[in-house]
């Protein structure tokens, strides 16, 4: 059972990824000092994330529909990554939104719809 997940895992990985470089959104514009205040703020964002995964192309997406440049972790091939998703954030399931707030506090935020939404009400046109 789990080499046939495998085999397709490696089948529609690539499509998928090929999809999303197609299907590529146009990011918004902003003035220079209104982007220059969303990446800022983005700095307190990491998201964890498996290439493939089609959920987290979902977020990817919507991150570059939103002009956001939130740091990328890799959760599938990277252990350290795992782990600290794990061990912090509870389960290591992607995507996964890191959160850090301005006293220091994290916030973890798993289903790629809550990321969309908290994403779109925190960058999106007002």
């Amino acid at each position: 059972m789990k080499l046939f997940f495998r085999l397709l895992r490696a089948v529609l990985g690539p499509v998928l990824l090929l999809k999303e470089r197609l299907t590529h959104p146009s990011g918004i514009k902003r003035v220079y000092a209104e982007q220059g205040r969303v990446d800022l703020l983005c700095r307190q964002l990491a998201l964890y994330q498996f290439k493939t995964c089609p959920f987290c192309i979902k977020v990817r997406q919507e991150m570059r529909r939103l002009s956001l440049k939130i740091e990328l972790r890799d959760a599938q091939h990277n252990t350290e990554n795992r782990d600290a998703l794990l061990a912090q954030g509870g389960s290591a399931k992607v995507p996964c939104l890191r959160i850090t707030a301005a006293d220091g506090s994290v916030t973890w935020m798993y289903e790629s719809k809550d990321i969309i939404a908290y994403l779109r009400q925190q960058f999106g046109r007002k």
